[in-house]
């Protein structure tokens, strides 16, 4: 009897679902905006000093960098409020964070305005992405995990294909980028729905009640976690820095490519790139779940690199064999963000997951 209830499918699990996959999504939408307005607002902003490319280059750099920082801090400091407070009411305060600042990005005058907001924003675009995982996770049987962690994974690269959409519909251009910041104010009201009718991680609340008062953070960073985060970290840091050193500046390359006469192309781009990424985030973890956690890591990896190595050595034009291959390099470096929604939870316990 127990056994059955453990491994039902309610109306529970899908309202968690539900939650942290329009969570991810818009996650992915506000990350994805900014590869799309970097190079429209950068020149917008540039002061008529020096090689235009050099700037926009050397502040896109800058910024993305500010960005990850910020994404870290946020998933410590919302993970914590997890850990702490509950999966869903650190979720609603990390969307809420996430799509105020990315609001206020439409003011910005100076790229380090951009900086500050894009760093701010990526406190709560970090926080949903560990507390969305946890939640889902925990509230879901053993048996479906993988599928769901590629499910999680993908939210995000439809909302990087929505926002192409958005820019293909309307082009981001030097003169016409802030109404862009406004649209990231949207998800601010999926943290009413998820108020209302997602229910707290019952596996979360045992956990709590039998913590006796011990810090998640102190846990986490101490023997035996210790090992396990290190890891953790490691593993995300390859991944992270490989992703957003590579293919976050392909909407910014593509622009000075073929922005004179092809308008749209960063975003036919961006839609690439993401519709790979939604097919690597399915795929991975269910790879994962078949082949096991090391050797499907190993073969993200290899994949990734060859593909990555192949785009960005050959000399290519703006073309149909330049679109493939963005293509499969987004289905490959995006297919970790399935594996780790698998991998990373099965590493700790419940008291200190987010």
């Amino acid at each position: 009897m127990q056994r059955a209830k453990n491994t039902a499918i309610g109306k529970t699990q899908w309202m968690v679902c539900g939650a942290a996959f329009l969570g991810w999504l818009f996650d992915g939408f506000e990350m994805g905006l900014f590869p799309i307005v970097a190079r429209p607002a950068l020149m917008d902003m540039y002061p008529g000093q020096g090689e235009v490319d050099a700037y926009v280059g050397q502040w896109m750099g800058w910024i993305t960098a500010v960005f990850l920082l910020g994404a870290a801090a946020g998933g410590f400091l919302f993970g914590f409020l997890g850990d702490r407070l509950g999966r869903v009411k650190a979720m609603t305060l990390s969307i809420l964070t996430y799509s105020i600042f990315t609001g206020m990005g439409y003011f910005a005058q100076s790229p380090w305005d951009l900086a500050g907001y894009r760093f701010l924003a990526s406190l709560g675009m970090g926080g949903e992405w560990s507390l969305g995982v946890a939640l889902v996770m925990e509230s879901w049987p053993e048996r479906w995990r993988p599928l769901m962690a590629g499910v999680i994974g993908a939210a995000a690269n439809f909302g990087f294909l929505l926002v192409g959409a958005v820019g293909k519909i309307r082009v981001v251009t030097q003169d016409d980028w802030r109404w862009m910041w406004l649209v990231g104010i949207a998800p601010a009201g999926l943290v009413f729905l998820i108020r209302l009718f997602v229910p707290e991680s019952e596996k979360w609340k045992t956990a709590k009640a039998n913590s006796k008062g011990h810090s998640p953070i102190r846990e986490v960073l101490s023997p035996p976690t210790l090992r396990w985060t290190l890891l953790a970290v490691c593993f995300s840091s390859i991944a992270l820095i490989g992703t957003w050193g590579s293919v976050q500046w392909i909407p910014v390359w593509v622009d000075q490519l073929a922005g004179e006469t092809q308008p749209t192309a960063k975003a036919e781009v961006a839609m690439l790139s993401a519709m790979g990424a939604i097919l690597g985030c399915v795929s991975g973890p269910l790879i994962g779940g078949r082949l096991g956690r090391r050797p499907a890591f190993f073969g993200l990896c290899f994949a990734s690199l060859v593909v990555c190595g192949v785009l960005f050595r050959m000399e290519l034009d703006y073309g149909t064999t330049f679109k493939c291959l963005v293509f499969f390099a987004g289905m490959t470096t995006a297919a970790f963000y399935g594996w780790f929604p698998l991998y990373l939870p099965e590493l700790f316990p419940t008291r200190c997951r987010a």
